[in-house]
């Protein structure tokens, strides 16, 4: 329990599991276990009880950079929330492989892998620069669901 302990210590909760609106299905799981990895499916920001945490909108236009920096790191929460539900512990997770990051961001925003440091950034600190160092991408687009500024997608390898 080294991790929750340290997310105890910063003085952060992990949210609820996402409560989705009413009418959408997501056909499949948050997080998926083969073998050693854990594949984590795209997370967004979220509130301490699973709604959807704003401010929502294009980075550079409704959201600033500060912002959406914010927005990367409670959505780092959100992942760890799912892989603590579906691992039981995260120290579980032995090593992060590999994160892309996606920033809804205004015509000529190219700052979008500032704005997932807010992800990065907080794996880091939880996990340390071997365990927690990461490949990652950070990419620009025009949309994302439900107006949300960032959406994270995650691999780990995890221990047994």
């Amino acid at each position: 329990m080294r991790i929750e302990y340290k997310l105890a210590e910063l003085g952060l909760l992990l949210p609820e599991q996402l409560r989705l609106p009413p009418g959408v299905f997501l056909p499949f799981p948050w997080v998926r276990v083969h073998g050693n990895r854990a594949y984590v499916s795209g997370h967004g920001p979220l509130n301490p009880d699973g709604t959807l945490a704003g401010p929502f909108g294009k980075i550079d236009v409704d959201v600033t950079p500060e912002q959406g920096y914010v927005s990367a790191k409670l959505t780092a929460l959100a992942v760890l929330s799912s892989l603590q539900r579906e691992l039981g512990d995260l120290d579980r997770v032995t090593a992060w492989l590999r994160v892309f990051g996606m920033v809804a961001a205004s015509p000529g925003f190219d700052t979008a892998p500032a704005v997932v440091n807010g992800f990065s950034d907080l794996v880091l600190q939880l996990w340390g620069p071997y365990a927690g160092s990461h490949a990652r991408s950070a990419v620009g687009v025009a949309e994302l669901p439900f107006g949300i500024p960032v959406e994270i997608e995650a691999e780990v390898a995890i221990a047994g």
